[in-house]
């Protein structure tokens, strides 16, 4: 029935930094910016290697949501990489905080945790 995730859709507080922060920081590829004036809202399409990945969205008066690891809800998204160490440096480098480097107990791969402009809790998982 279900072939692939299609997208993942994301609702910022601050459209520029959270623009800035998808693709210069994660250096995810624009594949198209609409400014949909009847919503006062921006909808950005990010691809990671070509591949559509994440919508982001602006919307004015949008609620807050709970979005610690533990919430209810929508834990996190997990992003793969080869060489964690390379990638937390990368982010170090770029002004973002990461979590210390933790071992998944039943695949013995790293991993660690970090946050968006809006504090949606990222994840890096090692190869």
């Amino acid at each position: 029935m279900l072939k692939a995730v299609h997208h993942i859709a994301i609702i910022c507080s601050d459209y520029p930094a959270s623009k800035r922060f998808y693709t210069e920081i994660l250096e995810l590829e624009i594949l198209q910016e609409v400014y949909r004036e009847e919503r006062d809202s921006y909808k950005l399409d990010l691809a990671l290697n070509g591949k559509y990945i994440i919508e982001l969205f602006s919307f004015p008066n949008r609620p807050k949501r709970s979005s610690f690891p533990e919430a209810q809800g929508l834990r996190h998204l997990a992003f793969q990489v080869d060489d964690i160490e390379k990638a937390i440096s990368k982010l170090n480098k770029r002004g973002v905080e990461t979590e210390d480097i933790r071992i998944d107990p039943h695949t013995g791969k790293k991993f660690t945790f970090f946050s968006d402009p809006d504090d949606l809790p990222l994840e890096l998982y090692e190869n």
